[in-house]
């Protein structure tokens, strides 16, 4: 290429610079410099091919390339660590995404894991077309020349709120475009994604021009109106020449202080240096390569460019400790979009202009032998015999003067996209009809009228059916925009195939292969297991279970059936989408070979994380007795729990370390004839921990009433089995005599549990409340006293009675004001923190109340039995046939008394109860008068008998 090929074109810019700009200092030199660019690409000893990602424009001129050329070694911009899964490619349904993957970090901060890569592929992108070359063509080398997964992290800022990262490091995608992405955006998960070839203005205000002066939507759009279309059918020098400069106008434009295109010069060094090693080492001619690049790098002016660079080569530095894993996971149109911030269904428009682009040319793609779906492969071929390069002329000043050549209206074609896109309206509920149809073909004719364009695109389809369509309300869940992605291409989903599996996902689609049931589906498949009719699926049905505790929520779904300490169940039916959900089965192979090595292993990782606590141990042992039934590893996460127990400073997880250790010992009592040591040594270090911190928790105001009530349960509940191993109740009581709590429910706990310990009498307990219900200064905060009664039920269950009493006095005595706005917040309280309380109050008011509504007016409450004596009947002057008896032999009541220990006063006592004194012996026998009268009919019958 002589030095002046592209003179006339650069000096015609540069006039138009003269002639047009405001202050042309700047504008010859950007214009001047992309023609410099373009040639500079053209004349490298190394042939660069500049693609777009997931372009079809790029896929079909690697194709004629390819078939042209018949290159030996092929260049390939994709992180070289993937290599080893490009053979895989074969067994799965495209789109995929390469993976790679990491959990146990080494270099990188913790808070960025697990770290994740991905790459997808779709059939009508350039990469594609490579890969399915070089691996189907015998004496084909295809070589990954970019960065490694873990070169990916190391070039990221180390301080996540830099600006231009997120959590882990890594660039945001691009702001989202018009419309959602589908229904299935996440299959990628939180990865960073890498993409060959990003074209799109990185200066928002070159972006904000181009999409207004072109009258289009969104970048996605624009693309395919000025790029994709004109050049679907331009030779390969033209291809080349105009997308290069493309790359060169992004780049020129860009911010030369930001990050991301300080990190893309470091990538086109590694490439250049990468290559370099290559050619070297493998002594291959330079015109037997081809290097596939983003249009963006083709364009570089770093000074590794080029093979007959002076610069030294760039320093790589080695990869981190960081053990990488690598897979392959699907991917979707969707996906893609949405991780890219690709306009909703541009993905799939894309795959649709392909297969059209296909058919018209007559170029037959290269496809993976074996691959799923799909056209037919191309014959396979060997390389043929280089022939010397045509001198390449200047194709870029036809293009950009000449006005493009347009297609004719295709009214086939767009009248089929009318009638099915009416079809498909009708089917999810909207009201249309052929009237319907005719407006979208001639509102889709207006609309590109309007624009400019001699034939409709699909966007101009989408716009008219969703003017002519759509109405006030979507009568489903997909709108008319979703159906008219539906309608030109669908979200096509990939599927990795059984032999790309890694081992984890082979183990467990062959142990559910029992269930006769077609896994890879990615519809719901309802599962149905009779355990005692068919033992066999005992075993499917222990790995669903493991599997509903590792996989997100939906994989797997129990309908009916629950697996809980000490029960089974006999029939079991499961709802299954492992085919939806497959990325989140291949990431467990990333963990280990089985199911079960994985729970175990993140069991482990769970208690012995720093911030793990007493109850996440004994939620990890009893997941381990459900899932594992290994009795070593329930061991050790015990032991575990008794460390972590023992090392708490603090009891916020005390209701939960209690109802965990409750259901434990329960489950053992029922199964295994001794206790695990383990759960000795919880006890007794439970006992002795909440014994020390009982004092501190009744005063500290940031632990709450629950804690504490929580701690008394345990002490109280565990008491006996506690002094069996060894404890001292005198800790206890030493414990609670410390207590000196200020908070008002808090001093109702140490009166609970002080009655429990038998200081505190239930008749004080009772006229200490009735007096505080008689102090007009306490009224107010006398719910807060009943609040703390209702939690000392967990330590003091003996006091629901008590409870019922005090509630109900309450409820009685206090005033409106005081009332009313103290039911809500003891119902949600009640309900929050303590609801297995509830039906413990609601049984024992039944036992207390009357059981029908015609007793209520006549039912007298016990409490108010007891403090009220009934009226007695009037007490005789005689001391009466009792009295008589007693006077007549007082030698028992004298030997009673000189038992007891008591002065002979036996007559005046005798005398005051029939007379009218009021002593305790007295006041009792007027209480109940039924006794004595009952005595004296009897010894009345005697004497007559």
């Amino acid at each position: 290429m002589s030095p002046g090929t592209f003179g006339a074109l650069r000096q015609q810019l540069l006039d138009a610079a003269t002639a047009f700009a405001d202050a042309p200092s700047g504008l010859p030199g950007i214009l001047s410099g992309m023609v410099d660019d373009v040639d500079r690409a053209l004349r490298e000893e190394l042939e660069i091919f500049p693609v777009c990602h997931h372009s079809p424009a790029s896929a079909l001129a690697m194709a004629r390339r390819l078939s042209e050329k018949r290159p030996t070694v092929i260049y390939l911009e994709l992180c070289e660590d993937l290599q080893p899964l490009l053979e895989e490619l074969r067994n799965c349904r495209l789109p995929v995404a390469l993976q790679a993957f990491a959990t146990d970090l080494d270099g990188f901060p913790p808070e960025w894991g697990p770290l994740s890569v991905v790459a997808p592929i779709t059939e009508a992108s350039a990469e594609y077309q490579a890969i399915a070359y070089a691996l189907d063509t015998p004496g084909v080398e295809l070589v990954l020349v970019d960065r490694s997964a873990d070169h990916v992290f190391q070039w990221r800022p180390r301080d996540p709120a830099e600006p231009g990262t997120t959590g882990h490091g890594a660039d945001p995608a691009p702001p989202g475009e018009a419309g959602e992405h589908g229904e299935n955006p996440v299959l990628h998960g939180d990865a960073v994604g890498i993409e060959i070839g990003d074209l799109r203005p990185r200066f928002a205000e070159l972006e904000t021009h181009l999409l207004h002066h072109g009258k289009v939507r969104h970048w996605s759009e624009w693309w395919d109106q000025y790029v994709e279309q004109p050049l679907a059918g331009a030779d390969y020098d033209t291809y080349r020449q105009v997308m290069v400069l493309i790359g060169s106008l992004f780049r020129r434009l860009a911010p030369e202080d930001g990050d991301r295109l300080a990190r893309d010069e470091d990538r086109e060094r590694y490439m250049w240096t990468r290559m370099r090693e290559h050619l070297a080492a493998s002594d291959t001619d330079p015109a037997q390569c081809l290097y596939v690049c983003g249009a963006f790098h083709a364009a570089s002016r770093v000074e590794q460019f080029g093979l007959a660079a002076e610069s030294p080569a760039y320093d790589i530095s080695p990869r981190t400790a960081t053990h990488w894993l690598y897979g392959l996971i699907p991917s979707s149109h969707s996906a893609i979009e949405a991780q890219f911030g690709l306009a909703s269904g541009s993905v799939s428009i894309a795959e649709a202009t392909w297969t059209k682009a296909v058919t018209r040319s007559g170029v037959t793609p290269f496809r993976l032998e074996g691959q799923q779906g799909g056209r037919k492969r191309a014959e396979r071929r060997r390389p043929a015999a280089l022939t010397p390069s045509a001198p390449v002329t200047d194709r870029l000043s036809g293009f950009l003067a000449d006005p493009p050549a347009l297609d004719d209206l295709d009214e086939a074609e767009l009248l089929g996209w009318c009638v099915d896109i009416v079809r498909l309206a009708r089917r999810n509920g909207y009201l249309a009809s052929t009237a319907d149809a005719i407006a979208v073909f001639e509102t889709s004719i207006l609309l590109a009228g309007m624009r400019n364009r001699s034939r409709p695109t699909p966007y101009d389809f989408q716009d008219a059916a969703v003017t002519c369509i759509e109405k006030d309300v979507v009568p489903g869940r997909r709108d008319v925009r979703h159906l008219c992605e539906i309608l030109l291409g669908g979200d096509r989903i990939g599927q990795v195939g059984y032999h790309a599996l890694p081992p984890l996902a082979r183990d467990v689609y062959d142990r559910l292969e029992p269930l006769g049931l077609d896994l890879t589906k990615r519809t719901v498949q309802r599962a149905l297991l009779n355990l005692d009719a068919e033992p066999e699926l005992v075993p499917c049905s222990h790995l669903l279970w493991i599997l509903r505790r590792l996989l997100p929520g939906g994989a797997v779904r129990p309908i009916m059936g629950e697996r809980r300490l000490g029960e089974r169940s006999i029939q079991e039916s499961w709802d299954l989408e492992i085919g939806r959900h497959q990325r989140s089965i291949i990431e467990l192979g990333y963990e280990g070979v089985t199911v079960e090595q994985v729970l175990e292993q993140r069991l482990r990782r769970t208690v012995w994380e720093p911030q793990a606590t007493a109850a996440v141990a004994l939620a990890a042992v009893e997941d381990a007795i459900l899932y594992l039934g290994s009795r070593r590893i329930v061991d050790d996460l015990g032991a575990r729990a008794v460390e972590l127990l023992a090392a708490e400073r603090t009891v916020d997880d005390a209701p939960e370390v209690l109802r965990r250790i409750r259901r434990l010992l329960a489950h053992y009592r029922a199964t295994e004839p001794v206790l695990p040591a383990w759960c000795e040594d919880f006890v007794t270090a439970g006992y002795a921990h909440y014994c020390t911190l009982l004092p501190t928790a009744f005063v500290d105001e940031d632990t709450g009433v629950r804690q504490v009530a929580a701690m008394l349960g345990f002490l109280f509940s565990l008491e006996s089995f506690a002094l069996s191993l060894g404890c001292d109740r005198a800790q206890l009581e030493i414990a609670v005599r410390q207590s000196h709590p200020e908070a008002t429910a808090k001093v109702s706990l140490l009166w609970a549990a002080r009655f429990r310990l038998g200081v505190l009498p239930l008749a004080e307990l009772r006229s200490r409340c009735d007096e505080l219900l008689a102090n007009p200064l306490v009224i107010p905060a006398f719910p807060l006293y009943l609040s703390g009664f209702v939690q000392a039920l967990e330590p003091v269950p003996a006091l629901a009675p008590f409870v019922v009493e005090v509630m109900s006095k309450a409820f009685g005595r206090l005033p409106d004001a005081v009332l009313l706005p103290w039911l809500p917040k003891l119902i949600t309280t009640l309900r929050d923190q303590a609801p297995e309380l509830v039906p413990a109050l609601v049984r024992e008011a039944g036992r207390t109340f009357p059981a029908d509504l015609s007793a209520v007016d006549t039912w007298v409450p016990p409490w108010e039995a007891r403090t009220a004596p009934a009226a007695a009947g009037p007490v005789p002057a005689q001391a009466g046939p009792v009295a008589e008896l007693l006077a007549g032999h007082p030698a028992a009541c004298d030997a009673v008394a000189a038992l007891l220990g008591c002065d002979a006063g036996w007559q005046s006592a005798v005398h005051t109860v029939g007379g009218s004194g009021h002593g305790e012996a007295g006041a009792l026998l007027v209480r109940h008068p039924e006794a004595v009268e009952a005595v004296a009919e009897l010894l009345a019958q005697r004497s007559a008998g």
